[in-house]
């Protein structure tokens, strides 16, 4: 009986940290072949994606951060929470977006291609 209650109680002491990094994945480790890190300090990091047609990414999560659409297009979102959402984004578009954890798929013709500027938490206080 006792062993039963600790292993319960190692178990639910542990399953915050495997559920928490498994819904915190670092896009330009699990997306590597479609994000490349191209600069990083204590304050920000600034990623390049590329979204070939009809490639979907693996789940993964952002700060808060800023998108400069380079080459625009139609995407599929995936949230976190179930929710599916489609979009367009247009060449030379700058956006803002809270901290997210989501997959995206590019549905249409041509490739996306944008620049994401992540703040990080002291950056984003300020």
């Amino acid at each position: 009986m006792r062993t039963r209650f600790l292993i319960t109680f190692a178990i639910a002491l542990a399953l915050p940290i495997f559920v928490t990094r498994a819904f915190a994945q670092d896009p330009a480790v699990v997306n590597s072949k479609t994000i490349r890190v191209k600069f990083e300090n204590d304050r920000v990091r600034v990623l390049e994606a590329t979204l070939p047609p009809g490639v979907k990414e693996q789940v993964h999560s952002h700060p808060a951060y800023v998108i400069y659409v380079l080459e625009g297009g139609r995407y599929r979102n995936y949230a976190s929470d179930g929710k599916v959402t489609e979009g367009e984004l247009k060449t030379g578009e700058v956006l803002f977006r809270e901290p997210l954890t989501h997959a995206a798929e590019n549905i249409g013709d041509k490739a996306l291609h944008m620049i994401l500027v992540e703040l990080k938490d002291e950056a984003a206080k300020k």
